[in-house]
C-alpha cells in the first residue's frame, strides 16, 4: 500500500520534539516534523503559511497541528491540497478564543506579553502549556525551545487577532476536556479526550498512537 505523508507542525514556541512519542504504524504512513521559521516583520499570517507549504513536498499530504500550529496547518490548507487536516488543542474561528483573549484583542494587552515571555521562562510555559511549572520544569525547556522576540510577538498576535469566522468543514479537530489555554466550553464541535490537557500530545501520546491512524484512514 501507498504511504501516507503525515506533516506535523508543534504549537507556539514548541519544537518538534513534542511529538516524540507519537508512533504511526511504518507500513502505512512516512510522518515528517515541520519547524517554525522566524516570520519577517509585519508578514500576514497568510503569507507565512504559504512559505511554509514550500516544506511539503509530497502532493495531498495530511497536516497535523498543535495549538497555534493548528492554526497554522488550517491557513497553510488554503495553498495545498490536503488528504485530512487534523487540528490539536487548537481553535477552529476565532470565536473560540478564550474571553481573554478577546479582550487582550480589543485592548492591545497581548502587545506587553512578548518581552517578559523571551526574558521568563515560568510565563512562557503558562502562556503556551497552560501550566505553571513544577516538576516539570526540565521538560519543558526542552519542548519549547524557540524565544525569539519577533517570532514570539507575532505569533501571540496572530493567536489573538485570527480573523477566521467560520469554521473549516473538513477539519477534524481533538481537544481536551482539561485545556486551560483553550477551555473546551469554548470550543464547538470536536472529538474530546478526556483528562486532556493543553500538552496532550505530550502526556496523552497512547490515545494519538491508537487513535490518529484509524481518523487519518477513515
Amino acid at each position: 500500500m501507498k504511504k501516507l505523508h503525515v506533516y506535523m507542525m508543534p504549537g507556539l514556541a514548541a519544537n518538534p520534539s513534542i511529538f516524540e512519542y507519537i508512533s504511526l504504524p511504518e507500513n502505512s504512513f512516512e510522518t515528517h516534523w515541520l519547524t517554525w521559521e522566524i516570520p519577517y516583520k509585519g508578514e500576514p499570517i497568510e503569507s507565512y503559511a504559504k512559505r511554509m507549504t514550500d516544506r511539503i513536498v509530497h502532493p495531498d499530504p495530511i497536516l497535523v497541528g498543535v495549538s497555534f500550529g493548528g492554526i497554522i496547518v488550517q491557513e497553510m490548507s488554503r495553498h495545498i491540497n490536503v488528504k485530512k487536516l487534523i487540528i490539536v488543542s487548537s481553535v477552529k474561528h476565532h470565536r473560540e478564543l478564550p474571553r481573554r483573549m478577546r479582550i487582550a484583542r480589543t485592548t492591545k494587552a497581548y502587545k506587553l506579553l512578548p518581552t517578559s515571555l523571551v526574558n521568563n521562562f515560568e510565563s512562557l510555559a503558562k502562556y503556551a502549556m497552560g501550566e505553571h511549572l513544577t516538576k516539570r520544569a526540565d521538560l519543558y525547556r526542552k519542548y519549547l525551545s524557540i524565544r525569539d522576540k519577533q517570532y514570539l510577538d507575532w505569533s501571540i498576535s496572530q493567536v489573538v487577532n485570527w480573523k477566521q469566522k467560520e469554521p473549516e468543514q473538513r477539519v477534524i479537530h481533538i481537544h481536551g476536556e482539561k485545556d486551560t489555554v483553550f477551555p473546551i466550553n469554548h470550543i464547538g464541535e470536536c472529538i474530546k479526550v478526556k483528562g486532556g490537557t493543553h500538552t496532550m500530545i505530550i502526556h496523552k501520546y497512547k490515545w494519538f498512537n491508537e487513535n490518529l491512524p484509524k481518523l487519518m484512514l477513515a
